[in-house]
């Protein structure tokens, strides 16, 4: 009992109430968006905080959403585009990683500056330029485009993570895998296995922003059959009216996927942060 009252104390009371502030603004959002995709239209603008009643409860977003075929083709766009992406980041960011982190070489430190640039400088102040260069190839409207573009975003930061936890790895274990006939693949097998938290931080780092990415598909790939979910949904907003249930039940669906993946891999998603918070 007298353990209870000493970690009962006003700074501990202070700083979950402050959590839960934040968890609540944080959620927010999310739940009115939820709740309005379940309304009327007048009701989202009469009072869209209220939660959906009887008199005020509809599915016509969604029924919108079913009568167009091109949205089940929004989500595979999407899927394979920030799937994709992210298998890129992680397999080439690990390789690089391990390659900086492992072995010494001249340039060594230069690139490592050079990719810790990467994450400074916005990748979109080159808009023009990958644009002219992607038109050049050929790959304009086309998940490749997209793909490239994402993969070049999040290699910089994907590196800078994981070179910290390749770096931690005791050089004994890579040693002795050596003696042992281990080859440089084999290796980097193994001590990947004991970078799973950077992965897990890099892979949230990575997702989350190229599922809900609007710049790059807008200006790479605003065809009917490379858009993905994030650009279909701007087809309900309109300069003069807006289909703002079908827009909110977008929204609703798109955030189903991220937050199924959170419930089922909570516990490696905050193994990774906590880990890459400690490196």
């Amino acid at each position: 009992m007298a353990q209870l009252r000493r970690a009962v104390t006003p700074t501990a009371v202070g700083k979950h109430a402050l959590l839960l502030g934040y968890t609540f603004i944080a959620l927010f959002p999310i739940a009115l968006v939820v709740m309005n995709s379940f309304k009327a239209r007048n009701a989202i603008f009469g009072d869209p905080v209220a939660p959906p009643m009887t008199d005020t409860f509809t599915l016509v977003g969604y029924e919108t959403l079913a009568r167009r075929g091109d949205f089940a083709g929004l989500i595979i766009n999407s899927t394979i585009v920030t799937g994709a992406s992210l298998v890129l980041v992680l397999l080439l960011g690990a390789m690089a990683a391990f390659a900086l982190a492992r072995y010494r070489f001249r340039a060594s430190r230069m690139l490592g500056l050079y990719l810790a640039i990467g994450i400074m400088i916005p990748i979109r102040l080159g808009t023009v330029s990958i644009l002219q260069l992607i038109v050049g190839m050929g790959l304009a409207n086309t998940h490749l485009a997209l793909i490239l573009v994402y993969t070049a975003a999040g290699l910089p930061l994907a590196v800078f993570v994981l070179q910290a936890f390749f770096a931690e790895v005791p050089r004994e274990l890579e040693d002795a895998a050596r003696v042992d006939g281990a080859g440089h693949f084999r290796i980097f097998g193994m001590v990947l296995q004991l970078a799973r938290p950077g992965l897990a931080a890099v892979g949230i780092l990575t997702m989350i922003p190229i599922w809900n990415d609007l710049w790059w598909p807008l200006i790479l790939a605003p065809g009917r059959a490379t858009a993905t979910l994030t650009l279909g949904t701007q087809q309900f907003l309109g300069q003069f009216v807006s289909d703002w249930n079908a827009v909110l039940a977008a929204l609703t669906i798109a955030i189903v996927p991220m937050l199924a993946l959170y419930l089922v891999f909570n516990r490696q998603f905050i193994r990774g942060l906590m880990g890459g918070a400690l490196k």
